[in-house]
């Protein structure tokens, strides 16, 4: 061997000792702590606090008021992925004991009924697909199978976008994309089903078409495609407002599609794109002082609006989640971490006994249908800020797991 040759081998070696120590120091860089704690840890905090208060009520007992919930399938699956982190396996006995109740030898489901053609209903088949590769338990796999059937012959707008339900008649909300698109592809990846696929992204495009103002940035909550519900613009189809949960609903579910959409599907760069283009929308719209978002987005410091816990953890999970899978640039860190240091400082609230809540939650809100409390559910700026508020709501409680878990993830640390 020559000596410039001996010189080459020489410098090789040492760059690849170098970069083998910068590698090792990176991997075990501790994570970031907010309030003194480590997002895994409020994550545990959260959960723990939560599983103690609710104990065997989400269970399926005969006579009982459980039911067969969208909010009960988004906190058992927050449940699994915290237990993934931390392999503590008394989140899945809580997940087998809450939703497995419902489940029967057959697969049959207590209390879903698939003729109201609830894409809300689907939201569970997450936590049921998880559960059925934990376990490999039949009657998991045969209940998913009944809940992707109901895609099947699920109502559809002329374009072949899902009614958000039966009695929705020709509407597409924000939400149900949440509800039906990551389950459903996640389905057509476990059972190779490829045309799934292409539905899922027919979903998204659809939605993305009617729904998205590009002027803020944002997507309406809902859109009806035949133009006649009161609450529709009769020229777009749009309702009137940027509700938070309805567009934390939707990035979600961008990010969580992607898990499974294949690398090499025609349409997977335009589906991040789309995803891409949500998050400049979502933080344009962050409240600069807390880091918090507004129950209307776009509208501030409105009299009645107010920062709100649910759209706040959402954002913090999908925006996480997708600088961690390589979605967004890591520009968009500052942003996730001051709405995490914002959750923390202004929603999070020590419960007496070691117990933790997550306050300021809009309790429910939707379009049309029957009002609730004496309101008409008409979009409009007063009637989302009118709807109840309160405490510890799952729609919050479980993204707030996800965005610790997302969030811990980007230091490249595995916490035991």
């Amino acid at each position: 061997m020559n000596r410039l040759a001996i010189h080459a081998l020489y410098f090789a070696i040492i760059i690849a000792g170098t970069l083998s120590l910068v590698s090792c120091a990176t991997s075990h860089i501790p994570p970031r702590q907010f309030s003194g704690v480590t997002p895994l840890e409020w994550s545990r905090r959260l959960a723990d606090s939560e599983i103690a208060r609710r104990g065997d009520s989400p269970a399926w007992k005969p006579d009982g008021k459980a039911r067969w919930d969208y909010t009960a399938g988004l906190f058992t699956l927050s449940l699994l992925k915290l237990q993934e982190a931390t392999h503590d396996t008394h989140y899945q006995s809580f997940c087998e004991q809450a939703m497995g109740s419902f489940i029967k030898a057959d697969g049959s489901i207590q209390t879903y009924n698939r003729e109201e053609y609830q894409l809300d209903a689907l939201n569970p088949g997450k936590t049921v697909l998880a559960l059925w590769q934990i376990t490999g338990e039949d009657r998991y796999r045969q209940a998913a199978l009944m809940l992707r059937q109901q895609l099947t012959t699920q109502p559809r707008t002329p374009g072949g976008g899902f009614w958000h339900k039966q009695r929705y008649t020709n509407q597409m909300w924000l939400d149900g994309i949440y509800m039906a698109s990551p389950f459903y592809a996640e389905y057509g990846k476990l059972f190779a089903e490829p045309v799934d696929f292409d539905d899922v992204v027919q979903q998204i495009r659809l939605i993305d078409a009617h729904t998205y103002d590009a002027a803020s940035g944002l997507n309406y909550h809902g859109w009806d495609a035949a133009k006649v519900q009161p609450w529709a613009n009769p020229v777009t189809g749009c309702s009137s407002n940027f509700w938070g949960r309805a567009e934390g609903w939707y990035a979600m579910a961008l990010v969580d599609i992607l898990d499974y959409l294949p690398a090499n599907h025609p349409a997977r760069n335009d589906l991040i794109a789309t995803l891409q283009k949500t998050a400049r929308g979502v933080v344009r719209w962050q409240d600069e002082r807390t880091g918090l978002w507004w129950q209307v987005m776009d509208q501030g410091n409105r009299p009645g609006n107010y920062l709100e816990a649910t759209a706040s953890t959402m954002f913090v999970y999908a925006l996480a989640k997708g600088i961690h899978q390589g979605y967004l640039s890591r520009d968009y860190l500052p942003a996730v971490e001051k709405g995490y240091a914002g959750i923390l400082q202004n929603l999070v609230k020590p419960d007496g006994g070691k117990r933790w809540s997550l306050i300021q939650c809009c309790s429910v809100a939707g379009l049309g249908g029957s009002p609730s409390n004496g309101k008409m559910r008409d979009g409009s700026f007063d009637y989302y800020v009118g709807e109840p508020v309160g405490t510890n709501d799952l729609k919050g409680v479980g993204p707030f797991i996800l965005a610790g878990v997302e969030l811990q993830a980007l230091t490249r640390t595995n916490i035991q």
